[in-house]
């Protein structure tokens, strides 16, 4: 079994590609690749779980740019610092994970190598069964007390969130305590909203329904005329 992995990798040093291979029900991954150093990477476990370093390339699609980001998998979960370039190798982000949700520091980029946004996260973690939160109060939203409910695993803004113009001019700073935007940096009782929230588009009147909601209108308003009623 050394002698045959031994010239697979020796195979793919002089070729300059990378191979795709599948081990038989003995081995300790189901597939995997080998990179032009001879590293393992791309690993796929028994389990179908990825494991270990992984590099991702991303095509160009529907005017976006394409991308490459590699990072490690443990257990089918981004974990630690995962790094995202461009098609000239150019540094675009370098994001934290931690059970495959965003954790810490995130930064991004621009093809400069300019600082455009710096992120904080906090991570929950699903292995822990309980998480503390704080419970704010009406009207003044001041934290009133603390609660114990059941961690589950999602990541919120937590911490500073620094914005930045090219050249690293800085623009503003955001603060949040848990997913909450404060009001004052220095003053991390006063949150006055709640994260943002990704709504549902409105939905756009074509001419047609317009048209009839017109012709409706004016439908139902002789209606009324002629019943001697009046619209409330």
């Amino acid at each position: 079994m050394k002698s045959i992995q031994y010239k697979i990798i020796c195979f793919v040093c002089a070729t300059g590609a990378l191979l795709t291979i599948g081990f038989n029900a003995e081995a300790q991954y189901k597939s995997f690749q080998i990179s032009i150093k001879g590293d393992t990477i791309n690993a796929v476990d028994k389990k179908s779980l990825k494991q270990g370093k992984w590099v991702v390339t991303v095509a160009e699609l529907r005017g976006e740019p394409g991308f490459e980001e590699e990072g490690y998998y443990k257990n089918d979960k981004k974990t630690g610092p995962w790094r995202k370039y461009n098609s000239s190798g150019d540094i675009l982000a370098i994001e934290n994970y931690k059970l495959g949700g965003k954790d810490g520091v995130q930064e991004y980029f621009s093809f400069l190598g300019d600082l455009l946004k710096h992120e904080e996260w906090k991570g929950y973690n699903p292995d822990a069964p309980y998480d503390t939160i704080p419970v704010y109060g009406q009207g003044n939203n001041e934290v009133a007390s603390y609660k114990i409910v059941q961690a589950e695993q999602y990541s919120v803004p937590h911490g500073e969130w620094k914005y930045y113009s090219p050249g690293e001019k800085f623009i503003k700073m955001e603060t949040y305590d848990r997913g909450r935007l404060l009001k004052n940096p220095d003053d991390k009782s006063i949150a006055i909203t709640k994260p943002a929230i990704e709504k549902p588009d409105e939905k756009v009147k074509t001419k047609e329904i317009l048209e009839y909601e017109k012709k409706y209108s004016k439908k139902k308003k002789k209606q009324m005329e002629r019943d001697g009623r009046t619209a409330l």
